[in-house]
């Protein structure tokens, strides 16, 4: 699988964590007072918690495991909506360079996982 070299594997992890940080960065700069340390920390918290729990079962990217299973194209929208939100939120939090950055290696990213694409398309 094309998708799957390990070179972006690891790009795609890295884009996940960074997608958290800049929700984080998002919750931080949206908001005032106390709100904000509700947002910084729940935002990632709340994309990681639905990243892990729907998923396409016997994904190949992933361990296979499917708490809740949802069809590909849920997934593939849940998976662009956290990454393109994390970029978004580098934008928002005044961080206009890394978050245009971080948007063109996530298309890079799905560039090269086109056959991934089409399996989550089948499901």
């Amino acid at each position: 699988m094309v998708g799957n070299a390990w070179w972006n594997l690891t790009l795609r992890f890295l884009l996940e964590l960074a997608a958290l940080l800049g929700l984080g960065m998002a919750g931080w700069s949206l908001s005032d007072g106390w709100l904000r340390w509700i947002l910084a920390p729940g935002l990632p918290l709340v994309a990681a918690a639905l990243w892990g729990t729907f998923a396409v079962r016997d994904d190949p990217s992933r361990s296979g495991r499917a708490p809740v299973p949802v069809p590909g194209a849920v997934r593939l929208a849940l998976e662009l909506i956290i990454l393109f939100g994390g970029a978004a939120g580098y934008h928002l939090a005044g961080y206009t360079t890394t978050g245009i950055v971080i948007a063109v290696l996530i298309a890079i990213s799905y560039v090269f996982s086109l056959d991934r694409l089409a399996w989550l398309l089948r499901q």
